[in-house]
């Protein structure tokens, strides 16, 4: 794959986040116009009639604060995925969203796990573990912009408040870790230098040459009988005898 496929710009890298993000937005709107409320199609751990929060979770939020806090990393996190990591994105989005639900569905305490926020937890575990793996000096900062934006979210991966799904952020979390490891093909790759190539020679280093084997620099001196003596030119005018 030719470098060219990496960090470029294509209408999905808004495009996609946005049409998400819409049906988040419709989904909460049709529960306000027409007095609906679609919570107990979340995720209820270790029931059968609960799993199916596995796939519809993400789109179910109980509040505008809610679904407000959720939108935002939401977008600009799926943005920067579809972006630095083009050809792995919907992968990491969907089964993101499959395998930090059955997560939940496993580990969570007796109540509906609702929101996008286990996605987000995903999108942020993978960027960063991901940026720190591949070691391309954009994908860092990718993973340093992360930590900045969203370090502190760090801290809702714990039992803190009870009317916050810890279980999802974790399995988030976790999941995103994961990725970060499972994949490793078609993404960017550092340059290599060529002393890291695998027919690299350190003998036939013109660099190292100029060293010993301690590491001291090894001076040249010029003999002086090699040395060009320097040529000197005459010019000789003839006497006007006027």
């Amino acid at each position: 794959m030719s470098k060219q496929d990496h960090f470029k710009f294509y209408t999905g890298v808004v495009a996609y986040p946005l049409f998400f993000v819409l049906i988040i937005w419709l989904v909460f709107w049709f529960e306000v116009r027409f007095g609906y409320n679609f919570s107990k199609y979340g995720i209820y751990p270790q029931t059968y009639k609960g799993f199916r929060g596995v796939f519809l979770s993400p789109f179910i939020h109980g509040s505008i604060k809610h679904i407000y806090h959720n939108t935002i990393p939401l977008f600009v996190l799926s943005m920067a995925v579809f972006y630095f990591y083009r050809h792995i994105a919907w992968k990491v989005i969907l089964f993101g969203i499959l395998l930090s639900g059955f997560l939940t569905w496993c580990i969570g305490r007796p109540s509906y796990h609702i929101g996008a926020s286990g996605l987000i937890y995903v999108l942020v575990s993978f960027t960063f573990f991901k940026g720190v793996y591949a070691k391309h000096y954009r994908l860092i900062a990718l993973s340093l912009l992360v930590v900045f934006l969203y370090g502190s979210m760090i801290w809702h991966v714990l039992p803190i408040q009870e009317t916050i799904s810890w279980e999802g952020h974790l399995s988030g979390l976790i999941t995103g870790f994961l990725f970060a490891l499972f994949f490793k093909k078609e993404i960017a790759k550092r340059k290599k230098y060529y002393w890291e190539q695998e027919n690299y020679n350190e003998d036939n280093d013109p660099f190292l040459k100029h060293f010993d084997k301690n590491g001291n620099f090894i001076e040249t001196k010029e003999d002086p009988t090699e040395q060009q003596q320097p040529t000197i030119t005459y010019t000789v005018k003839e006497k006007n005898k006027d």
